[in-house]
């Protein structure tokens, strides 16, 4: 096995845990290996300090698999999906789970009243569950409803740097974003296929990390082979395949143009296709169900609304009515449709295609309660200065726009922008704005996206519960 030794000094990081080693940090390469090919890391002494996978191309030249040395194989792979597919054991409905189990299907209910409903041009059937299922910033089982689709694989915090997969429904969808991960997509396939047995499998490796990796985007249908197909393509290579079953549209090898999901009783419609990371803000679930709670009587406004889950949430909490800004036109039509899913009036809703930041500068009225869940401003360090701009921008004027007493929900998903960082350009922003603001709440994500405890990077999403005093 190949040996990467660090120069002297950078050893601290990779001894305390931490998964990444930059490319800057390494003295040597000993033997041969190709990219995404399994290396031991080494200090300068000869030290011993983890195995994991190797690539010269990317500035993250080394990610950490274990700080042991064990061998990486299928039954490693298997320990680490099993393992992360039990943390999210209480986040799916446990009756739909147990009807599947009935049914023959796998742990989480794919098989039998798991709640989804594929549409393709708008064609599809609906098979709805019932149950209970979290609520609420960081709890569990509250009795809201049913909830059939979350992160089962979060790369780094499950331990598995590069692998993400969703599920949403009956079907999953899978990122593999780094040369190691894909040097594995037959056995990460094969294991998820026999574990959850899914309808369909969908590839959405087109994150801007496998640029960085020296990988050509991947996405279509999963066929058989572990390969990634769509049309005519996607139809030919499912004939008789395995990993596509049941349905029309599956044996014809279509992946449908939208699923419908629940999350806590309510009804989503999900573009897997092209939508925002793998269709769905599935790292909002516990947001959206305390924006549910706070809604009834209000006027909310949601900032980068997308398809609408804040919306939506807040409507059947009763809010009083919601505006939604969204630059895209395509996201504020889904958004309509959910809407009209979840049996919504629209003449409560008032759905506004703008730029949020503009639409904030400009925007008269006074809101009781107003939502900022911006896309990373900072998607590298470089990019940190604009994005304190940014965030400032959006958060002095939806203070303005708040009513005395009144409630802001306000978001980063900046890696790069940490909550005490975050904290500071909030109070900037109150300052300037001339208000006072209490903070009742601030967290991260849901427990289907852990993060490595020596890892903060993965801790990527702060978020800010305020009350403007005066």
């Amino acid at each position: 096995m190949a040996r990467v030794l660090l120069k002297q000094g950078r050893e601290k990081a990779p001894s305390r845990g931490h998964p990444w080693v930059f490319s800057g940090a390494i003295e040597s390469v000993e033997g041969e290996v190709d990219a995404g090919g399994i290396v031991d890391l080494f200090s300068h002494g000869g030290e011993f300090l983890g195995r994991g996978y190797y690539n010269p191309r990317s500035q993250i030249a080394v990610r950490l698999l274990s700080r042991q040395p064990v061998a990486i194989d299928k039954a490693f792979f298997q320990e680490r999906i099993e393992g992360a597919l039990a943390i999210r054991k209480p986040i799916l409905t446990p009756e739909t789970a147990a009807g599947a189990a009935e049914a023959g299907g796998g742990p989480f209910g794919q098989r039998a009243t798991s709640g989804a409903r594929a549409t393709n041009s708008g064609a599809g059937a609906t098979n709805s569950g019932a149950g209970t299922t979290n609520s609420g910033a960081g709890t569990t089982n509250s009795g809201a409803g049913t909830t059939n689709s979350c992160r089962l694989i979060h790369a780094e915090g499950d331990l598995l740097p590069g692998l993400i997969c969703d599920r949403y429904g009956d079907y999953l969808v899978l990122q593999l974003n780094t040369a190691g991960m894909e040097r594995f997509r037959d056995w990460i396939i094969s294991m998820l296929k026999d574990l959850l047995a899914p309808r369909m499998m969908y590839d959405r490796s087109d994150a801007g990390a496998r640029a960085q990796e020296g990988l050509p985007d991947s996405t279509g249908l999963i066929v058989e082979d572990g390969s990634s197909a769509t049309g005519a393509e996607a139809a030919e290579a499912a004939e008789g395949d395995p990993l596509v079953k049941g349905g029309s549209l599956a044996r014809e090898g279509i992946f449908p143009d939208l699923i419908e999901i629940r999350e806590n009783g309510i009804k989503f419609l999900v573009d897997v296709k092209g939508g925002q990371k793998t269709g769905f803000y599935l790292d909002q679930r516990d947001n959206r169900s305390l924006i549910r709670g706070l809604a009834r009587g209000k006027k909310v406004l949601n900032c980068f609304s997308y398809t609408g889950g804040f919306s939506i949430a807040a409507s059947l909490g009763g809010a009083e009515a919601v505006t939604s800004v969204e630059a895209s036109a395509e996201a504020l039509a889904l958004c309509k449709e959910n809407l009209i899913l979840n049996n919504i009036p629209l003449d409560s809703q008032r759905l506004v295609k703008a730029d949020v930041f503009q639409f904030l500068r400009d925007e008269q009225d006074d809101y009781d309660l107003i939502i900022l869940d911006p896309p990373a401003f900072a998607k590298r360090k470089g990019q940190v200065k604009g994005a304190i701009r940014g965030y400032k921008d959006i958060n002095l004027y939806a203070m303005k726009r708040t009513k005395k007493g009144g409630l802001i929900l306000t978001c980063s998903c900046s890696q790069h922008i940490d909550a005490a960082l975050f904290q500071k350009i909030l109070s900037y922003a109150a300052v300037d704005a001339r208000r006072q603001l209490q903070v009742l709440g601030l967290w991260g994500a849901p427990q289907d996206h852990p993060a490595a405890l020596n890892h903060p990077e993965g801790a990527y999403l702060k978020t800010f519960w305020l009350r403007v005093v005066e």
